[in-house]
């Protein structure tokens, strides 16, 4: 007797009438939800607004504590360090958004790919992710820098690369128990082939499992490209960013640790509300843990 198939969320489970009630009762959901909200938030204001120019120096003002005229203080060029915060954002989301596309992309097509096929074509892709996942994003990063040179279009696809096994590993697992439910037989039996059983089945069957992963790996996004800026790796000056902050205060740490503080604080409360998110959907979508609440 062949065993039963692992339960896959649906996306179908957004629509359920008792989804957002039980959403807004889910405390990881919620916090995750708000600091999500507040990370997009910051980037959308920084589009039309900053309290000062994030670009422009003042050697005159260097090093001021926070106050009136600046909130958070200024940095060693006398920066505005609210201003840099904000506009620091929108690379970690820009980052995030397209380093995640191109890991969504490649791996669900790889791995619905080696879902549908199986066989040598399933082993050679998942040989594939193995080879690729040996190689970091941060590794990955310095070899394409060696030969590139630094800059934010590397590290976007350093991370996407690094990705695309992940997803790839995820789609499969889905997928293939997918494959093996009844309904797709069905399908099958009526004569439907591998790529419409495929996108009319399959797919939108799994999509609530990458929807959750999207969040969780948009996370480590954006950990990825603080890290890589802090290298010197990722984004360039004059472009502001959050790990470029964190290592251009390293040098100030006994004069001003506030300057370390702030980029700091906003790394770890953007991965955390996205990590919070991600397991808040993780538990909503899944069907066993969904009908345990």
């Amino acid at each position: 007797m062949s065993a039963v198939p692992t339960a896959v969320p649906s996306a179908a489970a957004f629509k359920v009438p008792g989804f957002w009630r039980r959403a807004l009762r889910h405390r990881s959901f919620t916090i995750g939800a708000v600091l999500s909200l507040l990370l997009v938030a910051a980037a959308a204001v920084s589009l039309v607004w900053t309290p000062w120019s994030p670009y422009e120096m003042d050697l005159a003002s260097k090093l001021q504590k926070p106050s009136w005229a600046h909130w958070l203080g200024t940095d060693t060029f006398g920066r505005d360090v609210a201003s840099l915060l904000l506009v620091g954002a929108r690379a970690s989301i820009l980052v995030g958004v397209i380093a995640v596309g191109i890991g969504l992309t490649v791996g669900t097509a790889l791995g619905l790919l080696a879902a549908a096929r199986r066989g040598w074509v399933e082993e050679a892709i998942m040989r594939l992710t193995d080879f690729t996942m040996a190689f970091p994003a941060i590794l990955s990063a310095i070899m394409m820098t060696a030969v590139f040179g630094a800059g934010i279009v590397n590290a976007i696809v350093a991370i996407g690369i690094y990705n695309i096994p992940t997803f790839a590993r995820i789609t499969r697992a889905s997928a293939n128990a997918i494959w093996s439910r009844e309904y797709v037989a069905a399908a099958r039996a009526c004569g439907k082939g591998a790529f419409a059983i495929t996108m009319q089945h399959v797919l939108p069957n799994i999509s609530a499992v990458l929807i959750v992963q999207i969040t969780i790996r948009f996370a480590v996004a954006i950990l990825a490209e603080a890290a890589l800026s802090y290298l010197g790796l990722g984004t360039q000056p004059p472009q502001p960013s959050w790990g470029r902050m964190l290592s251009e205060a390293q040098t100030m740490m006994f004069q001003a640790p506030l300057l370390a503080v702030f980029p700091g604080m906003a790394i770890a409360l953007a991965v955390l509300g996205l990590n919070l998110l991600g397991d808040g959907l993780r538990d909503l979508l899944d069907p066993r843990l969904a009908r345990a609440r």
